[in-house]
Protein backbone atom coordinates (compact mmCIF):
# COMPACT_ATOMS: atom_id res chain seq x y z
CA UNK A 1 0.00 0.00 0.00
CA UNK A 2 1.20 3.53 -0.86
CA UNK A 3 1.77 6.80 1.39
CA UNK A 4 -0.89 8.24 0.02
CA UNK A 5 -3.05 5.02 0.24
CA UNK A 6 -2.07 4.96 4.11
CA UNK A 7 -2.90 8.97 4.66
CA UNK A 8 -5.62 9.49 7.26
CA UNK A 9 -7.34 12.79 7.22
CA UNK A 10 -9.12 12.36 10.21
CA UNK A 11 -6.09 10.55 12.13
CA UNK A 12 -3.79 13.77 10.65
CA UNK A 13 -6.06 16.72 12.16
CA UNK A 14 -7.25 14.57 15.41
CA UNK A 15 -4.69 12.71 16.72
CA UNK A 16 -3.02 12.28 20.48
CA UNK A 17 -0.67 15.05 19.39
CA UNK A 18 -3.61 17.58 19.06
CA UNK A 19 -5.61 16.03 22.10
CA UNK A 20 -2.56 16.95 24.13
CA UNK A 21 -2.16 20.47 22.86
CA UNK A 22 -5.20 21.61 23.36
CA UNK A 23 -5.41 20.10 26.97
CA UNK A 24 -1.86 21.82 27.43
CA UNK A 25 -3.70 25.16 26.60
CA UNK A 26 -6.53 24.72 28.67
CA UNK A 27 -4.76 23.49 31.82
CA UNK A 28 -2.37 26.46 31.82
CA UNK A 29 -5.01 28.66 32.39
CA UNK A 30 -7.77 26.49 34.37
CA UNK A 31 -5.58 24.68 36.86
CA UNK A 32 -8.06 22.23 37.97
CA UNK A 33 -8.37 20.35 34.62
CA UNK A 34 -8.12 16.82 34.57
CA UNK A 35 -5.32 16.57 32.39
CA UNK A 36 -4.62 13.28 32.10
CA UNK A 37 -8.03 11.37 31.82
CA UNK A 38 -9.56 14.06 29.42
CA UNK A 39 -6.75 13.00 27.00
CA UNK A 40 -7.21 8.89 27.53
CA UNK A 41 -11.77 9.51 27.59
CA UNK A 42 -11.43 11.75 24.76
CA UNK A 43 -8.56 9.40 22.82
CA UNK A 44 -10.21 6.31 23.81
CA UNK A 45 -13.43 6.44 21.26
CA UNK A 46 -11.41 7.93 18.01
CA UNK A 47 -10.58 4.28 16.38
CA UNK A 48 -14.45 3.79 15.72
CA UNK A 49 -15.07 7.79 14.80
CA UNK A 50 -14.96 9.18 11.44
CA UNK A 51 -13.50 12.64 11.03
CA UNK A 52 -17.10 14.77 12.18
CA UNK A 53 -17.63 12.57 15.01
CA UNK A 54 -14.40 13.16 16.46
CA UNK A 55 -15.27 17.35 16.33
CA UNK A 56 -18.36 16.16 18.67
CA UNK A 57 -16.63 13.73 20.62
CA UNK A 58 -14.40 16.18 21.93
CA UNK A 59 -17.34 18.70 22.44
CA UNK A 60 -18.50 16.38 24.55
CA UNK A 61 -15.56 15.61 26.21
CA UNK A 62 -14.73 19.18 26.74
CA UNK A 63 -18.57 19.61 28.33
CA UNK A 64 -17.89 16.96 30.78
CA UNK A 65 -14.35 17.91 31.90
CA UNK A 66 -14.80 21.98 32.10
CA UNK A 67 -16.81 23.93 35.02
CA UNK A 68 -20.77 23.53 34.50
CA UNK A 69 -21.16 26.51 33.77
CA UNK A 70 -21.96 27.68 30.10
CA UNK A 71 -20.34 31.32 30.23
CA UNK A 72 -17.45 30.33 33.33
CA UNK A 73 -16.73 27.00 30.54
CA UNK A 74 -16.30 29.30 27.67
CA UNK A 75 -14.32 31.94 29.23
CA UNK A 76 -11.67 29.04 29.52
CA UNK A 77 -11.59 28.04 26.29
CA UNK A 78 -11.26 31.51 24.71
CA UNK A 79 -8.63 32.51 27.12
CA UNK A 80 -7.13 29.03 26.06
CA UNK A 81 -6.80 30.10 22.57
CA UNK A 82 -3.54 30.59 20.96
CA UNK A 83 -2.84 33.83 19.00
CA UNK A 84 -4.81 35.15 16.52
CA UNK A 85 -3.78 33.55 12.73
CA UNK A 86 -1.44 36.02 11.05
CA UNK A 87 -3.88 39.06 9.63
CA UNK A 88 -0.45 39.81 7.22
CA UNK A 89 -1.27 36.39 5.08
CA UNK A 90 -4.55 36.94 2.71
CA UNK A 91 -5.35 33.88 1.58
CA UNK A 92 -5.25 30.16 2.48
CA UNK A 93 -4.62 30.63 6.10
CA UNK A 94 -7.87 28.18 7.59
CA UNK A 95 -5.93 27.82 10.97
CA UNK A 96 -5.88 24.26 12.79
CA UNK A 97 -8.90 21.98 12.60
CA UNK A 98 -8.02 21.27 16.75
CA UNK A 99 -10.23 24.08 17.17
CA UNK A 100 -13.46 23.26 15.37
CA UNK A 101 -15.25 21.80 18.95
CA UNK A 102 -14.78 25.30 20.41
CA UNK A 103 -17.07 26.28 17.62
CA UNK A 104 -19.69 23.31 18.26
CA UNK A 105 -19.48 24.03 21.84
CA UNK A 106 -20.97 27.58 21.50
CA UNK A 107 -23.24 26.10 19.13
CA UNK A 108 -24.33 23.40 21.47
CA UNK A 109 -24.49 24.92 24.64
CA UNK A 110 -25.19 28.54 23.74
CA UNK A 111 -27.46 29.09 20.99
CA UNK A 112 -30.10 30.34 23.24
CA UNK A 113 -31.89 33.88 24.07
CA UNK A 114 -29.53 33.99 27.76
CA UNK A 115 -26.08 33.54 26.27
CA UNK A 116 -26.59 34.95 22.73
CA UNK A 117 -24.76 37.89 22.67
CA UNK A 118 -22.06 36.17 25.28
CA UNK A 119 -22.01 32.80 22.50
CA UNK A 120 -22.14 35.53 19.10
CA UNK A 121 -18.39 37.17 20.80
CA UNK A 122 -17.39 33.90 21.65
CA UNK A 123 -17.79 33.00 18.12
CA UNK A 124 -15.69 36.20 16.63
CA UNK A 125 -13.12 35.17 18.84
CA UNK A 126 -12.89 31.96 17.71
CA UNK A 127 -13.23 32.64 14.19
CA UNK A 128 -9.72 34.08 14.43
CA UNK A 129 -7.93 31.04 15.21
CA UNK A 130 -10.38 28.31 13.08
CA UNK A 131 -13.40 29.20 10.57
CA UNK A 132 -16.99 28.95 12.75
CA UNK A 133 -19.02 28.99 9.48
CA UNK A 134 -20.57 25.59 10.12
CA UNK A 135 -21.35 26.74 13.74
CA UNK A 136 -22.75 30.06 12.82
CA UNK A 137 -25.76 28.37 11.03
CA UNK A 138 -27.54 27.28 14.02
CA UNK A 139 -27.37 31.15 15.30
CA UNK A 140 -28.47 32.53 11.94
CA UNK A 141 -31.01 30.12 11.78
CA UNK A 142 -32.43 30.74 15.50
CA UNK A 143 -31.49 34.19 15.40
CA UNK A 144 -31.50 36.15 12.32
CA UNK A 145 -31.76 39.22 13.31
CA UNK A 146 -29.13 39.36 15.51
CA UNK A 147 -26.67 37.25 14.22
CA UNK A 148 -27.22 38.69 10.74
CA UNK A 149 -25.95 42.23 12.62
CA UNK A 150 -23.31 40.51 14.38
CA UNK A 151 -21.96 39.43 10.55
CA UNK A 152 -22.96 42.80 9.15
CA UNK A 153 -20.02 43.79 11.95
CA UNK A 154 -17.63 41.39 11.19
CA UNK A 155 -18.04 42.33 7.53
CA UNK A 156 -16.47 45.75 8.44
CA UNK A 157 -13.47 44.21 10.73
CA UNK A 158 -10.09 45.35 10.45
CA UNK A 159 -9.82 41.32 10.72
CA UNK A 160 -10.00 39.32 7.44
CA UNK A 161 -11.07 36.13 9.12
CA UNK A 162 -14.13 38.03 10.30
CA UNK A 163 -14.69 39.44 7.51
CA UNK A 164 -14.50 36.07 5.32
CA UNK A 165 -17.28 34.32 7.85
CA UNK A 166 -19.66 37.43 7.13
CA UNK A 167 -19.82 35.50 3.27
CA UNK A 168 -19.12 31.92 4.33
CA UNK A 169 -20.84 31.52 7.16
CA UNK A 170 -24.35 32.82 5.15
CA UNK A 171 -23.58 30.83 1.88
CA UNK A 172 -27.07 29.10 0.71
CA UNK A 173 -25.37 25.83 -0.08
CA UNK A 174 -22.38 25.72 1.71
CA UNK A 175 -21.05 22.13 1.33
CA UNK A 176 -21.39 19.92 4.41
CA UNK A 177 -22.95 22.62 6.50
CA UNK A 178 -26.81 22.67 7.63
CA UNK A 179 -29.35 24.74 5.35
CA UNK A 180 -30.25 27.82 5.91
CA UNK A 181 -33.90 29.37 6.39
CA UNK A 182 -33.61 33.27 5.77
CA UNK A 183 -34.33 34.37 2.27
CA UNK A 184 -30.84 33.89 0.29
CA UNK A 185 -31.74 37.66 -0.79
CA UNK A 186 -30.45 39.13 2.99
CA UNK A 187 -27.22 38.69 2.77
CA UNK A 188 -26.43 40.63 -0.30
CA UNK A 189 -25.70 44.07 2.33
CA UNK A 190 -22.91 41.60 3.70
CA UNK A 191 -21.41 40.99 0.14
CA UNK A 192 -21.84 44.75 -0.76
CA UNK A 193 -19.59 45.59 2.31
CA UNK A 194 -17.06 42.22 0.73
CA UNK A 195 -16.59 42.36 -3.28
CA UNK A 196 -14.41 44.92 -2.72
CA UNK A 197 -11.42 43.10 -0.15
CA UNK A 198 -8.63 43.23 -0.51
CA UNK A 199 -7.83 39.73 0.87
CA UNK A 200 -8.44 36.68 -1.82
CA UNK A 201 -10.12 34.36 1.02
CA UNK A 202 -12.43 37.10 1.29
CA UNK A 203 -12.95 37.87 -2.33
CA UNK A 204 -13.36 33.59 -3.35
CA UNK A 205 -15.71 33.29 -0.77
CA UNK A 206 -18.09 36.12 -1.98
CA UNK A 207 -17.93 34.50 -5.81
CA UNK A 208 -18.74 30.83 -4.03
CA UNK A 209 -21.40 32.32 -2.36
CA UNK A 210 -23.01 34.14 -5.74
CA UNK A 211 -22.00 30.86 -7.44
CA UNK A 212 -24.87 29.33 -5.04
CA UNK A 213 -27.01 31.86 -5.50
CA UNK A 214 -26.64 31.35 -9.13
CA UNK A 215 -28.02 27.89 -8.63
CA UNK A 216 -31.36 29.48 -7.24
CA UNK A 217 -31.81 32.56 -9.06
CA UNK A 218 -29.63 33.73 -12.09
CA UNK A 219 -30.97 37.12 -12.82
CA UNK A 220 -29.99 38.13 -9.29
CA UNK A 221 -26.27 36.93 -9.68
CA UNK A 222 -26.04 38.68 -13.29
CA UNK A 223 -27.37 42.02 -11.66
CA UNK A 224 -25.14 42.02 -8.93
CA UNK A 225 -22.26 41.67 -10.49
CA UNK A 226 -22.97 44.01 -13.38
CA UNK A 227 -23.52 46.67 -10.51
CA UNK A 228 -20.35 45.62 -8.66
CA UNK A 229 -18.37 46.11 -12.29
CA UNK A 230 -19.92 49.67 -12.93
CA UNK A 231 -19.23 50.16 -9.14
CA UNK A 232 -15.40 50.27 -9.97
CA UNK A 233 -14.66 49.59 -6.05
CA UNK A 234 -12.56 46.73 -6.70
CA UNK A 235 -9.71 46.87 -9.14
CA UNK A 236 -10.18 44.94 -12.76
CA UNK A 237 -7.86 42.09 -12.14
CA UNK A 238 -9.56 41.04 -8.75
CA UNK A 239 -13.36 41.85 -9.96
CA UNK A 240 -12.63 39.53 -13.26
CA UNK A 241 -11.49 36.94 -10.91
CA UNK A 242 -15.03 37.39 -8.63
CA UNK A 243 -16.91 37.40 -12.18
CA UNK A 244 -15.41 34.71 -13.66
CA UNK A 245 -15.73 32.31 -10.12
CA UNK A 246 -19.36 33.41 -9.41
CA UNK A 247 -20.41 32.80 -12.94
CA UNK A 248 -19.24 29.22 -13.51
CA UNK A 249 -22.03 27.10 -12.72
CA UNK A 250 -24.00 29.61 -15.32
CA UNK A 251 -21.51 29.29 -18.04
CA UNK A 252 -21.83 25.41 -17.73
CA UNK A 253 -25.13 25.90 -18.10
CA UNK A 254 -25.00 27.88 -21.02
CA UNK A 255 -26.15 30.86 -19.75
CA UNK A 256 -25.80 33.36 -22.58
CA UNK A 257 -25.82 36.49 -19.85
CA UNK A 258 -23.15 35.01 -17.79
CA UNK A 259 -21.46 33.95 -21.32
CA UNK A 260 -21.68 37.85 -22.19
CA UNK A 261 -20.49 39.51 -19.15
CA UNK A 262 -17.38 37.05 -19.41
CA UNK A 263 -16.77 38.89 -23.29
CA UNK A 264 -18.14 35.05 -25.31
CA UNK A 265 -20.58 34.90 -27.44
CA UNK A 266 -23.20 31.83 -26.83
CA UNK A 267 -22.94 31.01 -30.66
CA UNK A 268 -19.24 31.96 -31.58
CA UNK A 269 -18.45 32.17 -35.54
CA UNK A 270 -16.46 29.07 -35.44
CA UNK A 271 -16.53 25.77 -37.14
CA UNK A 272 -15.40 22.37 -35.49
CA UNK A 273 -13.76 20.69 -38.08
CA UNK A 274 -12.88 17.53 -36.31
CA UNK A 275 -12.52 15.93 -32.73
CA UNK A 276 -10.45 12.97 -32.96
CA UNK A 277 -10.97 10.18 -30.56
CA UNK A 278 -6.91 8.81 -30.09
CA UNK A 279 -8.01 6.50 -26.90
CA UNK A 280 -11.52 5.33 -27.93
CA UNK A 281 -10.73 2.07 -25.43
CA UNK A 282 -9.12 3.23 -22.30
CA UNK A 283 -8.64 0.91 -19.20
CA UNK A 284 -7.93 2.68 -15.44
CA UNK A 285 -4.63 3.70 -15.32
CA UNK A 286 -4.37 5.31 -18.26
CA UNK A 287 -6.13 7.89 -20.35
CA UNK A 288 -8.43 9.45 -22.75
CA UNK A 289 -6.73 11.40 -25.35
CA UNK A 290 -8.39 13.66 -27.61
CA UNK A 291 -7.84 16.42 -30.31
CA UNK A 292 -10.19 18.96 -30.74
CA UNK A 293 -9.79 21.60 -34.62
CA UNK A 294 -11.21 24.38 -34.78
CA UNK A 295 -11.55 26.97 -37.60
CA UNK A 296 -12.36 30.72 -36.87
CA UNK A 297 -14.32 32.57 -39.26
CA UNK A 298 -14.23 35.94 -37.29
CA UNK A 299 -11.53 37.04 -34.46
CA UNK A 300 -13.28 35.36 -31.46
CA UNK A 301 -12.75 34.41 -27.82
CA UNK A 302 -13.37 30.80 -26.73
CA UNK A 303 -14.14 28.88 -23.70
CA UNK A 304 -14.04 25.03 -24.23
CA UNK A 305 -14.65 22.35 -22.05
CA UNK A 306 -15.32 18.97 -21.94
CA UNK A 307 -17.49 16.69 -20.26
CA UNK A 308 -17.18 13.25 -18.98
CA UNK A 309 -20.40 11.29 -18.55
CA UNK A 310 -18.68 8.82 -16.36
CA UNK A 311 -20.53 5.58 -16.04
CA UNK A 312 -22.10 4.84 -12.93
CA UNK A 313 -22.85 1.31 -10.89
CA UNK A 314 -26.12 1.00 -11.70
CA UNK A 315 -25.40 1.89 -15.73
CA UNK A 316 -26.74 5.39 -15.95
CA UNK A 317 -24.43 8.10 -17.14
CA UNK A 318 -22.97 11.03 -14.48
CA UNK A 319 -21.62 14.25 -16.55
CA UNK A 320 -18.65 15.93 -14.50
CA UNK A 321 -17.78 19.49 -16.79
CA UNK A 322 -13.93 19.72 -17.27
CA UNK A 323 -11.71 23.10 -18.29
CA UNK A 324 -9.78 22.58 -21.44
CA UNK A 325 -8.59 26.08 -22.68
CA UNK A 326 -9.82 29.55 -22.86
CA UNK A 327 -8.24 31.66 -26.17
CA UNK A 328 -8.76 34.31 -28.73
CA UNK A 329 -8.58 32.93 -31.60
CA UNK A 330 -8.20 35.20 -34.95
CA UNK A 331 -9.98 35.01 -38.32
CA UNK A 332 -9.45 32.23 -40.48
CA UNK A 333 -7.22 30.40 -38.08
CA UNK A 334 -7.49 27.15 -37.73
CA UNK A 335 -6.68 25.81 -33.53
CA UNK A 336 -5.94 21.84 -32.44
CA UNK A 337 -6.45 22.01 -28.78
CA UNK A 338 -5.17 18.64 -27.37
CA UNK A 339 -6.41 17.11 -23.75
CA UNK A 340 -4.94 13.74 -21.77
CA UNK A 341 -7.46 12.84 -19.14
CA UNK A 342 -6.11 10.63 -16.82
CA UNK A 343 -8.73 7.72 -15.22
CA UNK A 344 -6.46 7.02 -12.14
CA UNK A 345 -6.78 3.92 -10.10
CA UNK A 346 -8.25 4.52 -6.39
CA UNK A 347 -9.60 7.82 -7.11
CA UNK A 348 -11.00 9.64 -3.89
CA UNK A 349 -13.47 11.96 -5.57
CA UNK A 350 -14.99 8.96 -7.50
CA UNK A 351 -15.22 5.20 -8.08
CA UNK A 352 -14.83 4.58 -11.83
CA UNK A 353 -16.72 1.66 -13.66
CA UNK A 354 -16.34 -0.54 -16.86
CA UNK A 355 -18.33 0.44 -19.40
CA UNK A 356 -19.61 3.02 -21.86
CA UNK A 357 -18.59 6.48 -21.31
CA UNK A 358 -19.56 10.00 -23.10
CA UNK A 359 -17.31 12.52 -23.99
CA UNK A 360 -18.72 15.58 -25.03
CA UNK A 361 -16.92 19.07 -26.22
CA UNK A 362 -18.49 22.36 -24.96
CA UNK A 363 -17.48 25.63 -26.58
CA UNK A 364 -18.81 29.02 -25.24
CA UNK A 365 -21.59 26.80 -22.83
CA UNK A 366 -22.91 24.98 -26.21
CA UNK A 367 -22.55 21.12 -26.75
CA UNK A 368 -21.00 20.98 -30.13
CA UNK A 369 -19.92 16.93 -30.78
CA UNK A 370 -20.26 13.95 -28.58
CA UNK A 371 -18.20 10.51 -29.14
CA UNK A 372 -18.48 7.34 -27.37
CA UNK A 373 -16.18 5.49 -25.52
CA UNK A 374 -15.05 2.73 -23.10
CA UNK A 375 -13.51 2.33 -19.99
CA UNK A 376 -12.19 -1.25 -18.88
CA UNK A 377 -10.88 -1.80 -15.40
Amino acid sequence: MSEAEKFSLKDDLFNRQKIEKIAQEIKEVYATFDISHFIEETLEAFPKLALKERIYHIRDMLHKYLPDDYKEAVTILLKALPSELDTSKSDNDFGDFIYAPYSEYVCAYGCNEKYLAFSLNALREITKRFSVEFAIRDFINVYPKETLSMLEECAKSENYHERRLASEGLRPKLPWAKKLTIDHTLPLRHLDLLYADNTRYVTRSVANHLNDIAKMDAPLVIDTLKRWKEGDKQNDKEMAFIISHALRTLVKEGNEEALSLLGYKKYPPIKVKKVFLKTPLVKVGEALEFDVVIEAFEATSLMVDYVIHFCTKKGTLSPKVHKLKKCHITKSEERVLSKRHPFKANMTTRKLYAGEHLLEVQINGTIVHTEHFTLRI
